[in-house]
């Protein structure tokens, strides 16, 4: 265990706190590198276009501490990101963390769904591939996962609709609501995971087939199956689990596309709205709980891999 934190947690957590300060002093540049007037920006997303005049630009110009000198304010942002302190919605004036938390939520519940069903799909395509390489299966799946990572998740997405939803009527073509709602933006993202997923587990199966210690197994008189479940199952998860780990973070980051075709309430597609009305709570609070989440959510793929592979262990 203490082996673990030292080569898991302490380099994660040096991670983390990098990665906070970087998230912040890009968002503090990059929000006021923006064209325009933010705080004129602010006070249009908070009272509408129509109601703003110079004094409500004043006011927000004033709550944020957009008039103070540039280090000042530099030195007032991070103060704030190390205390935690987001602030508030600009626009709806609720808390940044409830905000955030809610939309990330949303967006974890899709990414699990998109994963589960890569996990069904994927690896056990990929694990009958490589046990027949070169067979008919093997070529078969290499064209069809060749075929599905070639096409967009959203023009997945919009033949999923057209099919599914408005042709058969099975599921409801978007919204948020119960799990029928997640499942054709699941499957969206999901199709091009186990596309990729099915040739990893495919790979994989195909060096431990290869191993010295695979062919031990054979002559020890252990049959193929057998030999597989007892010596190859651990040795192939590992590039699984490493690749379905950095998936699932880019589902939760990078599915605005997808997010909005089926609107779907989820951070990516918030990111984005927050930053098209200069709602600077919001961008600094998002940007550094995607960051963070990053971080996490490769400590623990790290931490799988450590229990799966004694070789990491052992070093």
């Amino acid at each position: 265990m203490g082996k673990m934190i030292r080569a898991v947690v302490v380099p994660r957590a040096l991670q983390a706190v990098m990665v906070a300060w970087t998230v912040g002093t890009l968002t503090f540049v990059l929000t006021r590198a923006l064209p325009g007037d933010m705080a004129y920006r602010i006070a249009a997303g908070r009272y509408g276009y129509d109601n703003v005049d110079a004094a409500a630009a004043a006011a927000v110009r004033q709550e944020l501490g957009l008039d103070q000198p540039p280090l000042l304010a530099y030195a007032s942002w991070l103060w704030d990101l190390l205390t935690l302190n987001l602030g508030r919605d600009m626009v709806s004036n609720e808390p940044v963390w409830s905000e955030v938390t809610h939309q990330v939520g949303h967006s974890l519940v899709l990414a699990l769904v998109a994963i589960a069903f890569a996990v069904l799909l994927g690896p056990a395509l990929g694990v009958a591939a490589g046990l027949r390489r070169r067979g008919a299966l093997d070529h078969a799946s290499l064209a069809l996962s060749t075929a599905l990572r070639s096409v967009p998740p959203f023009i997945l997405g919009i033949g999923l609709i057209l099919v599914v939803a408005v042709e058969l009527r099975w599921l409801p073509a978007a919204g948020h609501g119960g799990f029928a709602h997640a499942v054709l933006p699941g499957l969206a993202l999901a199709l091009g995971l186990a596309a990729v997923s099915s040739r990893v587990t495919r790979n994989a199966v195909v060096a431990v087939a290869r191993s010295p210690f695979f062919a031990f197994a054979r002559t020890k008189g252990l049959g193929e199956a057998l030999a597989f479940r007892r010596h190859g199952v651990r040795n192939v998860a590992v590039p699984v689990v490493s690749y379905f780990g950095v998936q699932l973070i880019y589902l939760i980051e990078g599915v605005v596309v997808v997010e909005s075709l089926f609107a779907w309430p989820g951070i990516g597609h918030a990111l984005v709205h927050a930053i098209v009305a200069r709602n600077v709570p919001m961008i600094q609070g998002t940007a550094l709980v995607m960051g963070l989440m990053f971080v996490a959510l490769n400590a623990v793929v790290d931490g799988i891999c450590w229990g799966l592979d004694p070789r990491r262990r052992a070093s």
